[in-house]
């Protein structure tokens, strides 16, 4: 059994609702149960539980992700006894979603009341799909009519929506869908990253890398849209043209763990497959290192910009360089890069700016 977790956010009137019957309709047809957990603050809103009718923010975010929490932890439980072989969980908005309607301080305080933190609450899903609201590009199409719970002026969506993608920058697996198309297009490209994430037919990685001149930190650090990681990799011993890694990934103590396989198809297309470890399990692993390659420890920020998600290593034993990737859907997508950022040159199909390269001692 194959179950899979993701949700589906943005900002208001981006899409979610049409974008549920796609999901069901496509990802049914072609073998996967589809599960689907109702949006919480809809639920809690027009049940009159809200910000404006608890004591204060604090008290109805509490409310809202201890349910929320709950929910996802029932319909988890539900999954595993289902008899189907592939399960796909869809969160309709996720818990990090919450993170966008409160300051600094009250999220720090709901964290701590709920006994969590913010790495495990982000990267307890796999994938985070976010439909940009019709605010930003297709204004003519915003309107309150089909959510009850919807308040917010077109301008106020906009920045909503700003704050969702900050919000959930730093995950592994993010994609923003836009409104550079037609909303049917829109629908179709979202279908097409959900089967790209799931593996549908194969699990395809479409891969850029760029060798870049050391970063300003300062400026990345201060970016709405970027959240520092910290990773540490070790490859372990594999056969047959496979390279096997576990990765220890979070920030500030608060950690999550990886196995990921990779064989590559071409020169920008490898067959990758990554599933979620316990710390028990990482460190099992461990005993299995491969002791011709050194640990990789590097800081990696991610960066939301024109809706492309930039991965960007900079390692201790590099003080003029460092390395951006970004994934694609399409080979031949164009990338669009932030004027800070100074490309020396691509190295996608240049084996010794990869990890594995960088990690032989």
């Amino acid at each position: 059994m194959e179950i899979s977790k993701i949700v589906i956010t943005g900002g208001p009137c981006g899409g979610k609702s049409t974008a549920m019957s796609w999901i069901d309709n496509f990802f049914t047809q072609i073998g996967y149960k589809v599960l689907f957990v109702p949006e919480t603050a809809t639920e809690l809103i027009t049940g009159g539980v809200a910000p404006w009718t608890c004591g204060t923010n604090v008290d109805y975010q509490k409310c809202q992700m201890e349910l929320q929490l709950e929910k996802e932890k029932i319909f988890e439980q539900a999954a595993e006894t289902m008899n189907a072989d592939k399960i796909l969980i869809v969160c309709d908005r996720g818990l990090l979603d919450n993170k966008a309607y409160m300051n600094a301080s009250e999220f720090s305080e709901v964290i701590k009341a709920i006994n969590s933190n913010e790495v495990e609450l982000r990267d307890n899903y796999d994938a985070v799909f976010h439909l940009v609201t019709a605010a930003k590009g297709a204004e003519e199409f915003y309107s309150l009519a089909n959510n009850a719970a919807r308040t917010e002026t077109v301008e106020e969506a906009a920045a909503i929506d700003d704050r969702l993608i900050s919000s959930w920058t730093g995950h592994p697996h993010l994609r923003v869908i836009d409104n550079s198309s037609s909303f049917e297009d829109k629908m179709k490209r979202l279908l097409t990253e959900i089967s790209s994430f799931l593996g549908e037919p194969e699990p395809y990685e479409i891969e850029r890398k760029y060798l870049i001149e050391y970063p300003d930190i300062e400026w990345l650090e201060n970016h709405p849209s970027c959240q520092r990681i910290e990773i540490i990799q070790t490859y372990l011993n594999s056969a047959n043209g496979e390279e096997i890694r576990v990765r220890q990934r979070g920030v500030d103590g608060n950690y999550i763990y990886f196995q990921t396989v990779k064989k590559k198809v071409s020169d920008v297309k490898r067959v990758e497959i990554e599933g979620r470890l316990s710390q028990a399990e990482y460190l099992k692993l461990l005993m299995d290192a491969d002791t011709t390659k050194r640990q990789i420890r590097k800081t990696r920020y991610c960066l939301m910009y024109e809706s492309q998600y930039f991965e960007i290593d900079v390692y201790p034993f590099w003080n003029d360089k460092a390395i951006l990737e970004l994934e694609l859907s399409d080979e031949n997508a164009e990338v669009v890069f932030p004027e800070q950022i100074k490309i020396i040159k691509e190295v996608t199909d240049d084996d010794s700016y990869k990890n594995s390269s960088l990690a032989v001692m």
